[in-house]
Formats: C-alpha cells, sequence, structure tokens
C-alpha cells in the first residue's frame, strides 16, 4: 500500500473510532443546523480534527480542503498536495442510527485525485484506490458491474435537500429515470453510493449538489474500478461543478442520454 494511502487509512479509522463510540450513546450526540435540513454534530467535528492532525503530523505542509473546517491557509489554486476530507459523510443518518454512514478521505496533487479512502463503519469496509493501481475493498481487487442495459440497472441517487432547491426538476428526473432503470435508491452518503458503484452493488449513481469532498475519494474508487466519472452530459469537469453521474462505461453513456437534458 502507498505510504499516502496507509497515512489516509490510519486517519479514517481514528475518525471511525470517534463516530462509533458516539453512536452507541446518540441521545447525548450534540446536533447543530448549519442551514434548513443540513445538520452538523460534535461527532463531524471530532472525526474532522484527528484526521487533519494524523495528515498534519506525517505531512505538515500538505494544504487540506475538508467540509466542517473549510480550507487552511496553505490552500492555493496551484497547490501541490491537498487533502479533501468529509469526516462523516451522512450526517443525517447518523443522528437517527441509520447505519449509512462514512468517512471519506482523498489526496489531490495537482489538481488530480491520486489516493482515496472510503470507510464504513458499520460493516467494516475499507474502501482504497491509489492512481494507476486499481481500487480495493478489504484488500481484495473492485471492479463495476458488468450489466450492460440501464433497464438492468440499480442506480443510486440523492434527493435535493437543502432549501429543497430544485425539487421540481429532480421530480421530472426522477420520472425518467424510474421508468427506465430496475430501480432507484437513495441511501443518503454520496461518499458510499460512488463506492458501490465501484464494487458493482449500485449499477450507477447520479446526483447535484454535491461538494468537491462528497466526490473526490468516490471518484478515484468508481475510476480505477473501470467506470466513469462525469457530469450531467458527460464530461470531465463534475469535481466543482456539484453535479455527477458515476457508472460502468455501458451505463454511463445510457445515463447521460437521460440526464444532459437537465444539465445546468
Amino acid at each position: 500500500m502507498h505510504p499516502m494511502l496507509n497515512t489516509a487509512v490510519k486517519a479514517a479509522r481514528r475518525a471511525a473510532a470517534i463516530i462509533n463510540r458516539a453512536s452507541f450513546d446518540l441521545d447525548r450526540v450534540r446536533v447543530s443546523e448549519k442551514r434548513h435540513n443540513d445538520f452538523v454534530t460534535e461527532v463531524d467535528h471530532a472525526a474532522e480534527q484527528t484526521i487533519i492532525e494524523v495528515l498534519k503530523t506525517a505531512y505538515p505542509d500538505h494544504a487540506i480542503l475538508a467540509e466542517e473546517t473549510g480550507a487552511s491557509d496553505n490552500l492555493h489554486d496551484d497547490s501541490e498536495n491537498v487533502w479533501i476530507i468529509d469526516p462523516l459523510d451522512g450526517t443525517t443518518n447518523f443522528i437517527h442510527g441509520f447505519p449509512q454512514y462514512c468517512v471519506s478521505i482523498a489526496l489531490q496533487q495537482r489538481g488530480q485525485i491520486t489516493q482515496a479512502v472510503v470507510f464504513d463503519p458499520n460493516r467494516n469496509d475499507l474502501f482504497t484506490a491509489t492512481k494507476g493501481a486499481g481500487a480495493y475493498l478489504n484488500e481484495k481487487r473492485i471492479r463495476v458491474s458488468r450489466r450492460d442495459k440501464i433497464a438492468d440497472a440499480l442506480i443510486g441517487t440523492g434527493f435535493p435537500f437543502r432549501e429543497k432547491e430544485g425539487l421540481d426538476e429532480y421530480v421530472e428526473i426522477f420520472k425518467v429515470m424510474t421508468t427506465k432503470c430496475a430501480g432507484l435508491r437513495r441511501p443518503g452518503a454520496a461518499a458510499l453510493d460512488l463506492a458501490y458503484v465501484a464494487c458493482g452493488r449500485l449499477d450507477g449513481f447520479f446526483e447535484r449538489g454535491l461538494q468537491p469532498w462528497d466526490m473526490a475519494a468516490g471518484s478515484l474508487l468508481v475510476t480505477e474500478a473501470g467506470g466513469i466519472m462525469g457530469n450531467y452530459s458527460g464530461e470531465a469537469d463534475y469535481l466543482h461543478r456539484g453535479e455527477a453521474i458515476a457508472a460502468s462505461p455501458k451505463i454511463f453513456a445510457q445515463m447521460v442520454n437521460l440526464l444532459a437534458p437537465f444539465k445546468k
């Protein structure tokens, strides 16, 4: 395992230990609302601090882009090494004890994601990838699914949740996708949905309103597992555009045909 990936795994496991401890006594977890329907807990903050501590100890000069603390002072457009962190993706699920959430950590080097970890503490699923070296689940190589018809595909998505912006448009998309695929799922943690595409548990995924830390690690898992990631019209600028499609190549093309009309 690449030493940088190793450090990220260590950071993810430490964060997961904090999340697991808190999950045994959810009534005591303090929750605040960043915006309507957008929650953050003291657990998100504690997990993020732990991750940053581990990464900064190993790589003091690396920049950080994290969901709760934002960007570190040394983050510039030309930053050589940037760690992109979501300490707890699926906070709303976590608050309810709904066991679908994860820790997501990615390293971006000169604009390319090169290392990725998505860790699901409930199932002890550790998804990892290094650019050019494949994607793994618990150290076993993973591939995207072999299904090639969208009619047979199980597709993951996320509903608009902040202020319900774009809900009318989403209902249109929902109609289109529901009639075309075998099933639509909304588990509630995009980073984990992308990991599921990488290992074939989902045949595809699409969502709008995503942040870079929702997608960074998952995008490398998908591409290293033989899948494709793009925006709604299939182009590569998804990370900062906030919309993404991820799927095996054949399903990806069919999803682009359906979603391109809704491109922003």
